[in-house]
Formats: structure tokens, sequence, C-alpha cells
């Protein structure tokens, strides 16, 4: 399926039985949504309500979004509940069919909210970006393709980068919820620009860990200390930050998660997919995948460092 978006800019006809809701008194921002309160999305959505937005939240597992209520969100029984009176949707949703299921399932919050403004944050490939986005305007909502890049840590701190494209009257009235989430928006086109690039960041971090794993794991049985080695290339330009951030992680063995195997090898997935679909061939990402998978059999929710055990 070509990654081209058949309606550029995504904006919906106006949509006559529906107002955009009112901003609270003293904000330009309306209301938000926030559907998926997982690892990442629930500390965005509690940045968000600490910054002082009214923030209405669903998960699919209940107990994931209990806790946001002391940040000052409110907790909705159902995506179509979390999108009532609001104006502004995030989704942060596992992957493309999660996210169709809560758009268009029964209670989807698509149904419930022509005129709304959706953005969409996860990483859900370029191919469901694209569906999505068509489903989207069938509805009268306006998409907006907006994946971050960071892990738990910074979505925790607000340091996340946001990779935005959507229509460009969107920016203004995004600015102060990406700002409240991230400390850096890069606006980069029409809508899908922002997925494609999320790939062909993710693509060069699953590139990285594999090999600074596949580093570590030669010293070794060439005799040597991988330890030596990570000072070694801490020392030159060839050791960068995140891949020697990897290394010592993969040394001591504690894969506490700050970015799930799973969630990596899904996105090196939707990474050659996106390649192929392109006409061309990510032949290091590619080779991985086997050694990735086998890997995720046993380690699938640890940090993706776990890949130097089977190294």
């Amino acid at each position: 399926m070509s990654t081209d978006l058949p309606d550029r800019q995504h904006t919906a006809p106006g949509h006559p039985g529906r107002r955009p809701p009112a901003p609270r008194p003293g904000t330009a921002t309306p209301p938000i949504a926030f559907v998926g309160t997982g690892r990442m999305g629930g500390p965005m959505a509690a940045n968000l309500a600490r910054a002082g937005f009214d923030v209405q939240v669903w998960n699919r597992t209940p107990d994931r979004a209990a806790p946001l209520t002391g940040a000052g969100a409110v907790v909705a029984p159902s995506p179509a509940g979390a999108v009532r009176g609001a104006g502004i949707l995030i989704t942060m949703l596992a992957d493309g069919p999660a996210t169709e299921q809560a758009a268009t399932g029964p209670d989807g919050f698509l149904p419930a909210a022509p005129g709304l403004i959706w953005v969409q944050m996860a990483t859900i490939g370029a191919d469901w970006t694209a569906r999505l986005a068509r489903t989207a305007a069938r509805h009268g909502v306006t998409f907006v393709d907006a994946p971050v890049s960071g892990s738990e840590g910074p979505a925790r701190a607000g340091q996340l980068v946001v990779l935005a494209s959507g229509p460009d009257r969107m920016r203004a009235l995004l600015a102060p919820v990406f700002g409240a989430l991230g400390r850096a928006t890069v606006w980069l086109g029409p809508a899908g620009d922002g997925t494609s690039a999320k790939l062909v960041l993710n693509n060069w971090l699953v590139d990285l860990a594999e090999t600074t794993a596949e580093t570590l794991s030669f010293a070794r049985r060439l005799g040597l200390d991988p330890g030596a080695i990570v000072d070694l290339l801490q020392s030159t330009p060839l050791g960068s930050p995140y891949a020697m951030q990897k290394a010592a992680t993969m040394l001591t063995g504690d894969f506490t998660p700050a970015f799930a195997l799973r969630h990596a090898l899904k996105d090196a997935e939707l990474a050659v997919q996106a390649a192929q679909a392109s006409g061309t061939e990510l032949a290091l990402t590619q080779a991985l995948l086997p050694r990735w998978r086998h890997a995720a059999e046993r380690h699938a929710d640890d940090d993706l460092a776990a890949v130097y055990t089977t190294a």
C-alpha cells in the first residue's frame, strides 16, 4: 500500500450538527480527551492535567487510568465518553488495530465527535496512519499525525520530541498542548510525514542497539573486556550517547524497560514494511528481525537492551 495519503491536508468539512467546544475561561485550548493511558500515555495525560488543561481519559484497563484523577483528570467509561465535550482528542494506543477499535468499535469516539481535532501520537506505521486519516475525514474529524520520539522517562519529564504533521492551521492551537508534553515540536508537513520521520528515527535506534549488542559480544568472544571497549568507544567520536547508554544497560543486565523490546520489535517491523512499500530495503534491520523475535520470546516486556542475551 502506498504511504501517500489521499487528502494531504486531512481537513474535514464543517459539521452543521456540532460546534467545537468552547475553551475554558482564560485559555485558548479546548478540553482534551486522552485515549490510551499506558506506559507512555499515562505520564503524558498527567502532564497535560498538571499543566491546567481540562483532561478526560479512557483506557481499556481502567486501573491504568484511575491514578490520573490525582493529577486532575476525569476518567471516562468509554472512548465515546472521553470525547464528550472535548475539542481535542489524543490517542496513544498500542497499535493500529487497537486505535481503530477505540475509534469505530462499540462506544467508539469517532461517531460521537464530528468536528473534533484528532491528534494521533502513537507509533502505528504508515499504512495505519493513512487508513485512520481517511476514516477521520469520513466522520468530519481533522486528523493530525504527531508521534513522539522518547521513552517513558522523557514522557514523565515532559521532554519528548513531537514529530507533528497535518494542517498548518492546527499549529497555533496545538502549540500549548505539545509544549506540555515535550521539549520540542517539529512540524514536518502534511499528515503522514510525522509517522514517516518516526519510522526513520526508530530504524536508526534499533540498528544502533543491534550494533551495540554485537560489538560487546564480539569483544567478549575475542577475550576482551567489553567494559574496556565501551570506555574506548566513549573516548572517540564513535561512541554515540544512546549506544553507550544501552551498552551500560547490557553489561549490567538490568533490563528494566525504558523502551520495551516488544515495542521496538514492532517499530522495526513497521519500518521494514514502509521501506518495502516505498521500493527500497532496510537490509540491516531485516537481518536483525529473526534474532529479535527470538529474544522477545523471553524478554518481550524487558528493555530492548535484552537483545544482548542472544548476541
